[in-house]
């Protein structure tokens, strides 16, 4: 199982807006950081604006995070650029054999596993926010 890179480049994108805040902020800059095409980073830029956790100005190329970093979590930021259904960490068949003495009982035997396992993850997430990666990003660079 991977995370995709949207999480991290969205992190990123994050430290980004923080540390360059004086200067305009476009989707070309970003994807020079991030060694990607500016293509991706607008559909990020989209995806974490629908959550509400920046704000784009049209044309201008100005972007600004919508609240203090210390505000926003790691799981805010998964959320809002993974694509999980139901935000399902963990999709499972469709279609198991009932027939099948597994099959039939295997949705009964891995639920509850599962949605601990995603339960733990998002707790994690939850703990870590982007106030931390300002702080450790500022200390990397100082050194």
């Amino acid at each position: 199982m991977q995370i995709s890179s949207r999480f991290t480049m969205a992190i990123h994108m994050f430290a980004c807006i923080d540390t360059f805040k004086e200067q305009k902020m476009t989707s070309d800059f970003m994807a020079a950081s991030i060694g990607t095409n500016p293509v991706i980073i607008r559909k990020l830029l989209q995806q974490l604006k629908a959550a509400g956790l920046i704000e784009v100005a049209r044309g201008t190329g100005g972007v600004r995070i919508t609240r203090p970093l210390e505000n926003i979590t790691f799981l805010d930021v998964y959320r809002a650029v993974e694509c999980t259904p139901d935000n399902e960490l963990f999709h499972f068949h469709e279609n198991p054999n009932e027939k099948c003495p597994v099959g039939r009982n295997i949705h009964h035997v891995l639920d509850d596993k599962l949605n601990k396992v995603q339960k733990t993850m998002e707790n994690e997430l939850e703990a870590i926010t982007l106030g931390d990666v300002k702080k450790d990003l500022q200390e990397w660079v100082s050194k």
